[in-house]
């Protein structure tokens, strides 16, 4: 089993160098070689899950060379979650984005520059949750990193540059601080390996242990969005082709949390951050929160409900418990999926209407009643409405507050009920104002086909009907006008249509059902954060199975 363990990090690599080598040929092959090898990627993390469970901690030593010299990746219970949660979520993103760029008539560019970055970036993920020492964890954000500037910046519109100067300093300044982290981290220890600093950071002086932990943590805050390092997601993340919007939300600041809850449980064990955290995880919920609120963009109020419900996860790491790690583990998982559905309901919004303003829609309850359920119920889970996922996961996360009984721990349950009250009126606002009502301004209109509308950034319009219905031909505000603004692949027209492409809308119902399943699975799906989380906090199976050479 462990030689499969490379695989997630391998195989999109490849497959990414050899899309770059094609091009804009085989517009078809380049597609499957997509779709295929991410539906690779999640059959292995499906394989390695139960394995992981079962066996503990499964080790591949990169060319046969063990700690510390070689690089270790390691499936425990944690990262195998996270794997195969990551997984199912990056290919249902991808059959969204083919489906958009087909409709859109925009294939050749996202198959030739797109597809290389995501994969690209799918392999930074996965790398992220499997490393197994401090370096090889860099590397794999700077993957991750990599590719998501091109996503952010594809087409290389005004919106899209300028937003994506602001991610791209702020990924830069972190970067370089976690070298200085790993730099010091090695001078004081001899050695990157996680299992190894494990055994040696317990016998440093406190101040330079202390110096390190605060150091990576800082790394990992802004990563993670938590704040008072957050401002940046807001402006970034909307700006974005919808595809890449829902995988920025649902997994980039989620490996950051990841690499908080390793940093915490393996290197720095009943560190003195712990009242830090709680507070950063307080600041978080509420004022991400209060910013939702004030939002008059679907986008926006997402991106700081995003921003918000991190917190949920740092309250968690915070109480240092097996119950608040099991629970920031389950409400990890829970809320990769919703948010990642939510951003995708949010893009075919957006095709069906061109604008994602609350001040310009409403009636898409009656206009699309597909697209309505499919935002309706991934926005009651995120809202925590009983007896879904976001509900039980919350739940946990407040009985492991109260459980804890110390003064911060339930000012943090107080906070985290609040924040839950005011993410359901934020989403019962949107809810509202999107999908009853009539809307300020008309709906986007189309062919009678139904067939997608374009308007280039010149106001040229065409409807698309296999090829341009004319070259030059004007829309009169009805009839085949499309709607200016950042909605198709490329950035430069919003597409509309009536009818959404048939697998944008599978995919985005798959991972509503995923998202409703945890609900069903919540005993056993629970059962395993436990199991994860005691095994985190116990330490030993981990270095031991480092150490020793893997099984």
């Amino acid at each position: 089993m462990e030689a499969l363990i490379p695989v997630p990090v391998v195989l999109p690599l490849l497959a990414a160098g050899l899309k770059l080598a094609i091009g804009r040929r085989l517009v078809r092959l380049q597609a499957l070689i997509s779709v295929g090898t991410l539906a690779v990627v999640l059959l292995v993390s499906l394989l390695l899950l139960p394995a992981a469970d079962r066996e503990g901690p499964l080790v591949a030593h990169a060319g046969g060379w063990g700690a510390p010299i070689g690089i270790a990746l390691v499936a425990d219970r944690l990262s195998t979650l996270m794997l195969a949660v990551s997984s199912a979520v990056t290919l249902c993103v991808m059959v969204y984005s083919l489906a958009q760029s087909r409709a859109d008539q925009e294939h050749r560019a996202p198959l030739s520059i797109f597809h290389p970055a995501y994969l690209i970036m799918v392999a930074g993920v996965s790398d992220a949750f499997l490393s197994g020492d401090l370096f090889n964890l860099f590397v794999g954000f700077e993957m991750l990193l990599g590719g998501s500037y091109v996503l952010l910046t594809f087409g290389g519109t005004e919106a899209r540059i300028r937003a994506g100067a602001t991610y791209t300093v702020v990924g830069l300044a972190s970067s370089l601080l976690f070298l200085v982290a790993i730099a010091v981290a090695y001078a004081a220890t001899g050695t990157v390996s996680m299992a190894q600093l494990a055994e040696r950071f317990s016998v440093l002086p406190q101040h330079i242990r202390l110096l390190v932990e605060l150091t990576l943590l800082l790394v990992f805050v802004v990563k993670a969005a938590i704040f008072p390092m957050s401002a940046w997601l807001p402006d970034s993340y909307p700006t974005a082709p919808a595809p890449a919007t829902a995988l920025f939300a649902g997994l980039l600041t989620k490996v950051g949390i990841y690499s908080i809850i390793r940093l915490e449980a393996l290197l720095f064990p009943g560190g003195p951050v712990s009242g830090l955290l709680m507070w950063a995880a307080l600041l978080t919920m509420l004022i991400g929160v209060f910013g939702a609120v004030a939002q008059t963009d679907i986008k926006r109020m997402l991106s700081f409900t995003l921003v918000s419900h991190i917190g949920y996860m740092v309250f968690g790491v915070a109480l240092f418990t097996v119950a608040g790690m099991a629970g920031a583990i389950f409400y990890v998982a829970h809320h990769i999926t919703v948010q990642t559905s939510l951003f995708l309901v949010t893009g075919m919004i957006e095709r069906r209407t061109g604008t994602t303003s609350l001040n310009r829609l409403g009636g898409l309850a009656r206009a699309a009643p597909a697209i309505a359920v499919l935002f309706f119920v991934p926005a009651t889970n995120l809202a925590g409405i009983p007896p879904m996922s976001g509900f039980l996961g919350k739940l946990g996360l407040i009985q492991a507050g109260v459980a804890d009984g110390r003064p911060m721990a339930l000012t943090l349950v107080a906070g985290g009920l609040l924040t839950s009250l005011l993410t359901l009126y934020a989403v019962a606002t949107t809810w509202s104002r999107a999908f009853w009502g009539a809307p300020a301004s008309p709906l986007q209109e189309t062919t009678a086909e139904g067939r997608a509308v374009r308007e280039s950034g010149d106001g040229e319009g065409a409807a698309d009907t296999g090829r341009a219905a004319g070259a030059g031909d004007r829309g009169s505000g009805t009839g085949t006008r499309g709607a200016r603004g950042t909605g198709g692949i490329t950035g430069k027209a919003v597409v509309t249509a009536v009818a959404m492409p048939a697998p944008m809308l599978a995919a985005t119902a798959a991972l509503v059902v995923l998202a409703l399943s945890y609900t069903v699975l919540a005993g056993p799906l629970s059962a395993l954060a436990e199991r994860a989380a005691d095994e985190l906090l116990a330490r030993e199976p981990y270095v031991s199975a480092v150490l020793g050479g893997g099984r």
